[in-house]
């Protein structure tokens, strides 16, 4: 799924466009600032993002849900429960995200870039690879297209709640979150629990 090939000089580039972005805020940082900070020539960079910033900034975008979702599998794995796997998942994807600095550094620097991240421009993005990491978990509990639907309103949900935490419920706790996805998540699948 990643967008350009992982070579050594790739990931320091996608390294240094992360400092870079986290230093100075994505409409601040230039090209010639990510390849002096990588140690590269412009050339190289042009030669391993073809098509610049855009192009780099999107290999970084899906290195980074690819990484957080690698993580976030490695919390829930060895489940065996629907109710517990999604509560897991919902806590985990939470704590992830209200720990992760380099998200703390961008929404300091530049709210409404990662909002926009989170939300418009990313939130495709986000449930795609959401959907590749997370539906072969559900799919033994659900049928593939309710599975699909559970991840994305799983995603949905957790970057709703982080935007804008809720004063009722903290999705980051394992109590809050099991009686938020037992009594609002779950009746939602019930018809496609029992057909399985």
């Amino acid at each position: 799924m990643s967008v350009t090939p992982v070579t050594p000089n790739t990931d320091a580039v996608l390294d240094a466009a992360k400092r870079c972005v986290e230093r100075w805020g994505m409409a601040k940082v230039t090209i010639d600032d990510i390849a002096a900070d990588a140690g590269v020539s412009r050339a190289t960079l042009y030669r391993l993002f073809p098509g610049g910033k855009d192009v780099l900034y999107d290999a970084m975008r899906v290195r980074e849900l690819e990484e957080f979702f690698t993580r976030l599998t490695g919390l829930v794995d060895g489940v065996d429960d629907l109710d517990e796997l999604l509560v897991r998942i919902v806590v985990a994807a939470t704590s992830e995200l209200r720990s992760d600095q380099h998200l703390a550094a961008m929404l300091a620097s530049s709210p409404g870039e990662v909002a926009g991240e989170l939300t418009l421009d990313g939130l495709p993005r986000i449930i795609r690879v959401a959907t590749l990491f997370l539906v072969p978990m559900v799919e033994p509990y659900l049928p593939r297209s309710e599975a699909n639907r559970l991840v994305e309103l799983l995603a949905r949900l957790v970057i709703s709640y982080f935007l804008a935490p809720s004063d009722h419920i903290d999705l980051g706790d394992p109590e809050s979150a099991h009686t938020f996805v037992s009594t609002f998540i779950l009746p939602a699948f019930h018809a496609a629990l029992t057909r399985s």
